[in-house]
């Protein structure tokens, strides 16, 4: 590892590791009672023995994020560039879009599973509610950034406004939109698990109310493991999707 890397991944790991080091041993040394607090290397140990389990469950949950979370990217990008070029929609609607962030997901979330059932779809909708204004936000802001000066010296120069968009506007923004996505990703799989979690056949949020009504603690934490591995692998994901296609931005050049 670089010294660069180690300089920038070095304090968390030391951390995490520290808290783990400080968990096994507080666990063991109190005689903690496993169904209250398992010890870290008991998490380990149950994942291992349920590990088909384990992926069974990861899958459902991990495609439920990453459908929801596309299909949110793929509207939030359509609404942004709507405001961004009407701007009498954008007062309509943007005050709406906060609004809409108002709604608890803990009261919607079992409307959802009554209209739609314990399929894909409830998940799918509950994950868009909860990433769709991450990105769409992120993206207004990034139109917002726009030099208005370098606006008019395209237009001076006999750019059309499809132009000014593709060739300025929409490369500015660009890493606004990656800002929107980071937050959005993780989100994505916390959505897909509270979904599950509301009624669901498959998948980690089920499986830690299962673990839970059985009173296996251990799983329980290996559930929310899992879902920590996720959230950060599909979080560096972004990071690194936004360093090959938008190379101008401050965190890629970092």
């Amino acid at each position: 590892m670089s010294p660069t890397r180690l300089g920038r991944w070095g304090p968390p790991i030391a951390l995490a590791a520290s808290v783990v080091l400080a968990w096994e041993g507080y666990v063991r040394l109190a005689g903690i009672d496993p169904i209250t607090l398992p010890a870290p290397s008991r998490v380990l140990s149950a994942l291992w023995d349920f590990r088909d389990a384990a992926v069974g469950h990861l899958i459902p949950t991990l495609v439920e994020a990453l459908v929801g979370c596309s299909l949110s990217v793929v509207l939030a990008i359509a609404a942004a560039i709507a405001l961004d070029r009407w701007e009498p929609v954008r007062r309509a609607v943007e005050p709406l879009l906060v609004t809409s962030q108002t709604i608890p997901v803990v009261a919607i979330a079992p409307l959802f599973v009554i209209w739609f059932g314990f399929g894909l779809l409830p998940k799918v909708l509950i994950v868009v509610l909860v990433t769709f204004f991450p990105v769409a936000i992120a993206l207004l802001d990034g139109f917002g950034r726009v030099d208005p000066e370098a606006t008019l010296l395209l237009r001076s120069l006999g750019a059309s406004r499809q132009q000014a968009f593709s060739k300025l506007r929409w490369p500015t923004a660009l890493p606004s939109l990656f800002t929107g996505l980071r937050i959005s990703v993780v989100y994505a799989v916390i959505g897909a698990i509270f979904g599950e979690y509301v009624g669901a056949t498959e998948g980690l949020g089920i499986w830690m109310k299962l673990s839970q009504n059985t009173f296996r603690t251990d799983l329980v934490f290996g559930a929310i493991l899992l879902t920590a591995i996720v959230s950060v692998t599909l979080y560096l994901a972004v990071g690194i999707a936004e360093r090959a296609l938008v190379p101008w931005s401050s965190r890629a050049r970092g």
